[in-house]
């Protein structure tokens, strides 16, 4: 018995020595993605990013242990459109979902759906704005109020151990309407920074510190996700992405195809590709997520996406991946049409609907900075810039020099020493419309706001009166 028992205890160790290494190859090594969005948010109010008060030290962390893109913009400032243009890697205008609220369409090819059927555990958190169909691409969704981002960590802790997995975290923070009190201590109003198309007035001042509270409180969570990565040992083969899916909900950011609209913050943590503190200056497109996050998967990147990987980027922040970036505003809220191209330097925007003035969406119409805004322009008092949402008509086309002009207040469209510049960038929307098919709608969505008040409008339809989902 006595020599049996050496026998018994190696066998053991074998048996679990085996079912080590059974399980150690049975597990999935791919990469695992993390995509986080920012609700409303535009590129400049982060820490890292030159904001000298708001306070975002997680994502400032995030982007000095990774990297951060200074030229990244989207393709729609406007939510729901922004996001489906995200997970097709399509223009909106192609995407069957190019305004606000409308559901993207069945056929659609998605990301999420693509890594699910090789072997990948999908999952939302958060705002859901992609409608009914969309929801075959993800293993599980769930919501979370009033920031969005309540169940984020649950949703990280509870997935499948054995698959690599993609979250999408969709934060509600920072869209309005805001409470007081999100967070403790408080921004203080005299410490916001109020660009110039917008009066430095108490009521901005203090809405502006609102809205930097929401996106405080969105840092917090975006903490609390790295920390979880860190504590489950899995944060050196997560690819963590954090973006906002359009700008701030204040008057000539939101909807606008400013910078401040569609310019956004883009920041990686990857440590398998990136070097720690890296700054990429050249374009990418927002439409260039989903071909990346897929070449990293192992995955074929279909056809149907438009986008191009920015992988080379990762490793080498000086290669050069687009010449322009182009961008589009469609219905939201309020009838529009416009087109823009992008290069380092130039902005160009051409506005199909001139007669209609720059209304911002209905949200920001009902803020206490809009409200200001009105009474202001009533007595004159604003300046040219400050005034541009309330005029109409105005100029069909608009060209910026964003290195001179980063608040595009100057518009050289007319200047003679700007023709050439006009005519390079015309030429390549013309070839960008073009190229994707897109077309002036026969029957454009009309106002569904008072621009005015920002109230919901009573729609006549035959002979009921509805009001409009």
């Amino acid at each position: 018995m006595q020599s049996v028992w050496p026998l018994f205890v190696l066998l053991i160790g074998f048996l679990f020595v085996a079912a080590l290494t059974f399980c150690t190859f049975a597990i999935d090594r791919r990469p695992n993605f993390v995509v986080i969005f920012a609700d409303d948010v535009s590129c400049s109010d982060f820490g890292t990013y030159g904001h000298p008060h708001i306070r975002t030290p997680h994502i400032d962390r995030l982007a000095a242990e990774g990297i951060r893109f200074d030229a990244a913009f989207l393709t729609c400032s406007s939510c729901s459109p922004s996001r489906s243009s995200i997970l097709t890697g399509r223009y909106p205008h192609n995407t069957g979902a190019a305004k606000l609220h409308m559901p993207l369409p069945a056929d659609q090819v998605v990301l999420t759906g693509l890594l699910k059927q090789h072997g990948y555990y999908t999952a939302s958190a958060g705002k859901w704005h992609l409608g009914k169909a969309a929801e075959k691409h993800f293993d599980l969704i769930v919501g979370g109020l009033p920031s969005g981002c309540e169940h984020w960590v649950e949703v990280l802790s509870g997935r499948p151990q054995e698959k690599p997995f993609f979250l999408w975290l969709a934060a509600f923070d920072a869209h309005r309407t805001y409470e007081p009190n999100t967070v403790d201590p408080p921004h203080d109003p005299g410490d916001t920074v109020v660009p110039p198309f917008l009066p430095d007035v108490p009521e901005t001042r203090e809405d502006l510190a609102l809205y930097y509270d929401e996106v405080s409180r969105l840092d917090h969570y975006v903490g609390q996700v790295l920390g979880a990565l860190r504590e489950a040992g899995i944060a050196d083969n997560t690819f963590v992405l954090f973006m906002a899916d359009n700008g701030r909900p204040f008057p000539r950011c939101k909807t606008t195809l400013y910078d401040s609209g569609i310019h956004t913050p883009l920041v990686v943590r990857y440590p398998k590709v990136v070097t720690a503190g890296s700054i990429c200056d050249n374009l990418v497109s927002s439409i260039d997520i989903a071909p990346t996050i897929l070449q990293l998967a192992g995955v074929e990147v279909p056809s149907s996406m438009q986008g191009r990987s920015f992988t080379p980027l990762l490793s080498d922040p000086t290669a050069t991946l687009r010449d322009y970036v182009f961008a589009e505003h469609n219905w939201h809220d309020y009838q529009c049409h416009e087109r823009s191209v992008r290069d380092q330097r130039y902005l160009y925007i051409r506005n199909s609907l001139p007669h209609l003035p720059a209304t911002p969406p209905a949200d920001a119409v009902m803020s206490p900075t809009y409200a200001a805004m009105r009474q202001l322009f009533s007595a004159g008092k604003l300046t040219p810039p400050q005034q541009s949402c309330f005029l109409s008509p105005r100029v069909a086309e608009e060209l910026y020099d964003v290195q001179e002009d980063p608040h595009c207040l100057t518009n050289l469209a007319s200047a003679a020493d700007g023709a050439a510049t006009l005519e390079r960038m015309r030429a390549a929307v013309d070839d960008w419309i073009e190229r994707t098919n897109d077309r002036f709608p026969e029957s454009p969505t009309p106002d569904r706001f008072d621009r005015s008040t920002g109230e919901r409008l009573i729609i006549r339809l035959d002979i009921h009166f509805v009001s409009p989902s």
